[in-house]
């Protein structure tokens, strides 16, 4: 097959461009342009609130939580998907993508189903244990585990499976344990997998809308998350503050973006 005529490639190329100004540059643009309407005034006025202080530390505790547990078991799963063949492994697979597919109002109404201290299956359980999932930190932090769930998976799988796993088996026979193969061969081969998994799955996390909203309860000062109160504050137009809000978090999800584009090595031509 030819290359094809210049003309098409130009059209083709104005056409990618132009869906992306229209589907992210152009609301990104609204938003920042608004927020900085009236200078660092509308910044400076949102930290003010201690409603969205508070907000915003809720958002990245439980943000960086989630993560953390997903980075640990999507790397454990990315190994048993990979290394080990078992019974269920397909089934296992499709499951991991079901975050994809459904709607995060549903898992946290799920969530709310099984967890609730009243009529869920295990929530007066819980309870009577001292610990309160829905409508509390726990719960806003599995939901959010359950959305990014893939991120990490899907970036490593491939990576292992390009790896191949000739040298750890080589490390083993040379009487290295479990530990000291992952730490000296397969991490340094996943590393950059496992680092833009976590980097979507904070971008994700910190954006998070339906299901934290269904569990979180969203009391001003307690259990509302940022996103929650972009909305709440947006709708009793108190828009810039939910400009200056929404900045910060499109802020936050870019610059950890940039921050890993600047960080990982040009790779040799």
């Amino acid at each position: 097959m030819g290359n094809g005529s210049p003309v098409v490639k130009w059209v083709l190329r104005l056409l990618v461009i132009g869906y992306l100004v229209m589907l992210v540059a152009w609301p990104t643009a609204y938003i920042v342009k608004h927020t900085f309407a009236d200078g660092l005034g509308g910044i400076r006025d949102a930290l003010s609130d201690p409603d969205v202080v508070h907000s915003l530390k809720l958002t990245a505790q439980v943000a960086v939580t989630a993560v953390l547990i997903n980075l640990v078991f999507g790397v454990g799963m990315s190994l048993l998907l990979v290394r080990y063949t078992f019974w269920g492994k397909r089934a296992l697979s499709v499951l991991i993508d079901l975050p994809l597919s459904v709607s995060p109002v549903v898992v946290g109404l799920a969530l709310v189903l099984v967890y609730n201290g009243r009529f869920g299956w295990f929530g007066p359980w819980l309870e009577d244990q001292g610990l309160q999932v829905i409508f509390a930190k726990p719960g806003m932090v599995m939901a959010t585990c359950f959305v990014i769930l893939p991120l990490v998976i899907r970036e490593v799988v491939p990576v292992l499976e390009e790896l191949g796993d000739d040298q750890e088996q080589a490390a083993r026979s040379l009487g290295a344990n479990s530990w000291q193969t992952f730490r000296r061969i397969t991490l340094p081969g996943i590393k950059w997998a496992v680092v833009y998994g976590v980097v979507l799955s904070l971008a994700r996390a910190l954006g998070e809308f339906g299901a934290v909203k269904v569990v979180a309860g969203n009391v001003g000062g307690e259990t509302q998350v940022a996103t929650v109160l972009v909305q709440q504050k947006y709708q009793n137009f108190e828009q810039e503050t939910a400009y200056s809000v929404a900045f910060m978090l499109v802020f936050a999800a870019v610059l950890c973006l940039v921050v890993v584009a600047l960080l990982r090595p040009k790779e040799s031509k």
